[in-house]
């Protein structure tokens, strides 16, 4: 019986917190439609989100280009298919590893200051202060991060498909010996409109769970310099998951059922 309980207890809280998090993310939503608009703070949230986070999203497109083309062809010599190695790369770059890996990188960098600066705040009674200066929290706080997210995370996966594809062409022209006018070629002919809007759809759909898991955990985080550290880990790790799972229902949505 106590298992019983304990399993209970543990499905009636799961249950509860997602309840919170989806009031939380249509209360979000609404306010980004509702005025008034704090642009300025808009404006800044867009450069944290957008253009301080392109060193890593490039970084890490590049490589992920490189690397992709690399074990590509590895794997199809042995099937005498080295002329694939550029579609595979542009395929998978633009439906899969560009947002996968923008996403999973502006979660770690972007979730977690959002939850540490507003559980900061939290701690710090700035939020009651703002409530008190009757001003909504939800619109100054909450709103231009969600915006910011999805309008600059797209922007972002937009950045590393060129540069993903880009490492892939200066592996596979340098290394590999492939004729550069053939791979370009190959890489025109086998991509897909579709494959750029999915990844960029997928794209904005991680910036908003991004944007408001780090919301959530820092809107209601605990007091105390250990509450600050759990709901930054907690938005970490609630983004990332929230990336995996947006992924694979848009991906079954533009590609499986």
């Amino acid at each position: 019986m106590k298992s019983l309980a304990t399993l209970g207890e543990y499905t009636l809280a799961t249950l509860n917190e997602t309840g919170r998090v989806f009031i939380f993310a249509a209360k979000g939503v609404k306010n980004c439609f509702t005025p008034p608009f704090y642009f300025r703070e808009i404006f800044h949230q867009i450069m944290v989100v957008g253009f301080y986070s392109l060193p890593i999203v490039g970084l890490t497109a590049v490589f992920a280009g490189m690397v992709l083309a690399l074990q590509t062809h590895v794997g199809f010599t042995r099937f005498n298919a080295e002329g694939a190695v550029a579609s595979v790369v542009v395929i998978s770059i633009t439906r899969e590893l560009g947002p996968v890996f923008a996403g999973l990188m502006v979660a770690g960098r972007v979730s977690s200051a959002i939850a540490a600066e507003i559980g900061s705040m939290r701690v710090s009674e700035q939020i009651d202060a703002l409530m008190t200066l009757r001003v909504d929290p939800f619109k100054f706080l909450v709103a231009p991060r969600i915006i910011a997210g999805v309008l600059m995370v797209p922007f972002l996966v937009l950045i590393a498909d060129i540069i993903g594809v880009m490492g892939g062409f200066l592996i596979s022209t340098t290394l590999l010996d492939f004729s550069t006018g053939a791979y370009i070629s190959q890489t025109i002919q086998n991509m897909e409109i579709i494959d750029v809007v999915s990844g960029l759809v997928k794209a904005a759909a991680f910036g908003f769970s991004v944007a408001t898991f780090g919301c959530y955990h820092g809107f209601y985080s605990d007091l105390g310099a250990r509450g600050v550290g759990n709901a930054t880990t907690s938005a970490v790790v609630s983004s990332c998951i929230g990336i995996l799972v947006l992924n694979y229902l848009l991906t079954a949505l533009f590609f499986g059922i």
